[in-house]
């Protein structure tokens, strides 16, 4: 589970976020992250039963994202990240693909899963393959249990406003065409993720991703 100090290091970086206070609470940024990273690995092992193309020999470390910001092109100059980010991949997104991602944040937290912003050909493929087979994309992402997980996996954020290149309007499945990313997310509230239960709950929630996540690796192989 995720310790309370953890949280409490992210929340006194939001307040903080300059090199003097990091580099003097660095002590505690290690014990935060080892923390995360140990979570990792208990839920890595969880998630290969989930989905056996997340592999059980996945390096926790390397799935930890950075907590340092790359500021050279962004406004925002605060270096650090106010968050831990786990990244768990699955077999072939080397280059992108379906996958989960595990947001740790105080009064922020989420889990999520799917492709985040397909590549040109990615995006191409699983458009085509929603306009063969949307009704079984549908049949997954329109069950009751997963609209109340997730929400109308229609209404993305990353969506066209006019119609795609080679669709027409009357397509049964336009809505799901217009999409150019394919995510979902679940809020995680702080005293769920300190539980001693929360890699066994998000481990759940992901058995609802699952399906999305076969659905769209297969669009792309």
């Amino acid at each position: 589970m995720i310790q309370q100090q953890t949280l409490n290091f992210l929340k006194e970086l939001v307040d903080n976020n300059n090199r003097e206070w990091f580099m003097a609470n660095k002590d505690r940024y290690d014990v935060a992250r080892e923390n995360v990273i140990d979570f990792t690995s208990q839920l890595i092992k969880l998630m290969h039963k989930v989905d056996p193309a997340l592999s059980s020999e996945l390096d926790a470390k390397k799935c930890v994202m950075r907590i340092y910001r790359d500021i050279r092109f962004s406004k925002n100059k605060t270096p650090y990240k106010n968050n831990f980010g786990i990244s768990l991949p699955t077999s072939g997104t080397k280059l992108g693909g379906a996958e989960y991602y595990l947001h740790i944040q105080p009064g922020k937290s989420f889990i999520a899963g799917g492709y985040w912003m397909p590549e040109a050909t990615h995006l191409k493929a699983i458009r085509q393959e929603i306009d063969y087979n949307g009704h079984e994309l549908t049949a997954i992402v329109d069950t009751p249990e997963f609209v109340k997980l997730f929400g109308d996996f229609r209404n993305q954020r990353d969506k066209l406003k006019t119609l795609p290149r080679d669709y027409a309007a009357d397509n049964e499945n336009i809505e799901l065409l217009k999409l150019k990313s394919f995510i979902v997310m679940h809020p995680i509230k702080d005293k769920d993720i300190m539980s001693g239960k929360a890699a066994e709950d998000i481990a759940q929630i992901c058995t609802k991703i699952y399906p999305l996540n076969v659905f769209l690796r297969n669009a792309i192989v």
